[in-house]
């Protein structure tokens, strides 16, 4: 297990190298970067980017025009002075050949440098440490509470497969699918959140304004009272379709010959369903754990964090990609490739928990 494990953790390095790449270039070559955003605000006189671009220095050229009759190759630069795209370009690194800014950003990641954000004056390892507290308790308590009823219920609808309760329950799985997550948190939001019926619970925020002051008792109560909602949104789309995964997975394991075999030797219902199916049928399941992880912690939850007001990973790579924000999408997109990478991994080592019989140790990566 030791050597296939380090083959993993070696084979980590070419495949994060080649997801960044593949996006650098594809994000540095697309139009609407950085320079062309300040210039497209450059009329909003007193705006936190004009302000930046005005501590450089170059203020003195912003209505500056060209009388040479070339265009730019920023869209919008017609009429600016070429000297002060040139200094925007130096302020962004654009200055520098794409290979060049490429090394010079993966020698800094080693070092767990990722820079600063263009346009919001903070580090981006302290804005993602700010909102990832959010995401992780979004991601966590969704994961949970998905996996903690779809593989109970999947197993019970295995075993009385074409019962009532199968049908029933397949009912709530085909509703469950068919709402998106959002849709399902407005709802939520309508009914309990002080809209037009209950006021049962907070309309935005993880935590209180005054949680601070409040006793640990009340800090957990607080917190749990304002995850409830976002919470349930995320799970209702995961839990049905993780639990007619987990049905179908124990359904084909159940018509196997050595389930017919068990059972012929007189071994229990329940013996037969968690001694010999259950480590079989539920690889499958697992399989799916660490991408599902992954996505609930970033992608899953832009929706849901909108919606509910909550300032997560999600929104913080939403704001970065739509501001063209490069050193905190390059940043976002480094750090969740090397978690899913490294969750791949342990989704591989639960395989050996649920079922010792798999070695990796003969298997070439």
């Amino acid at each position: 297990m030791g050597a296939y494990i380090v083959r993993r953790l070696l084979l980590m390095i070419p495949t994060l190298l080649a997801i960044m790449v593949i996006n650098f270039v594809i994000i540095q070559i697309a139009p609407g970067g950085p320079v062309e955003q300040v210039i497209s605000q450059l009329t909003g006189v007193g705006s936190d980017i004009t302000e930046r671009v005005t501590r450089t220095g170059t203020s003195e050229t912003l209505t500056s025009t060209r009388s040479d009759g070339n265009r730019s190759k920023y869209r919008g630069a017609q009429g600016l002075d070429p000297d002060f795209i040139k200094a925007l370009e130096k302020q962004f690194g654009f200055d520098q050949p794409l290979h060049h800014r490429f090394i010079t950003m993966m020698k800094n990641y080693l070092v767990f440098d990722f820079g600063e954000s263009f346009f919001r004056d903070r580090k981006v390892v302290d804005l993602v440490l700010d909102k990832m507290p959010v995401s992780i308790s979004l991601g966590i308590w969704t994961t949970l509470l998905a996996y903690l009823i779809s593989i109970p219920l999947g197993i019970a609808k295995a075993v009385r497969d074409g019962s009532r309760f199968d049908v029933w329950s397949s009912i709530v799985v085909i509703v469950g699918m068919a709402i998106p997550a959002f849709l399902f948190a407005v709802f939520l939001l309508v009914f309990f959140a002080g809209g037009s019926y209950l006021d049962w619970f907070p309309l935005a925020g993880l935590t209180s304004e005054n949680w601070d002051t409040l006793s640990w008792w009340g800090q957990i109560t607080d917190y749990l009272w304002h995850i409830t909602l976002p919470v349930i949104a995320m799970t209702i789309g995961g839990f049905a379709t993780l639990a007619m995964l987990t049905k179908n997975s124990f359904l084909d394991q159940i018509n196997q010959q050595y389930v017919l075999t068990a059972r012929a030797k007189g071994l229990s219902q329940s013996r037969v369903l968690y001694g010999h199916v259950f480590r079989n049928a539920m690889l499958i399941v697992i399989a799916g754990f660490p991408g599902a992880f992954v996505g609930i912690l970033f992608t899953g939850s832009l929706l849901i964090e909108i919606i509910f007001s909550l300032d997560g990973l999600g929104l913080l790579g939403f704001e970065a990609a739509f501001k063209r924000d490069y050193p905190v999408m390059f940043g976002a997109l480094f750090f969740f490739s090397l978690l899913g990478l490294v969750m791949n991994l342990i989704g591989d080592l639960t395989y050996t928990v649920v079922d010792p019989r798999i070695d990796f140790e003969g298997r070439e990566v």
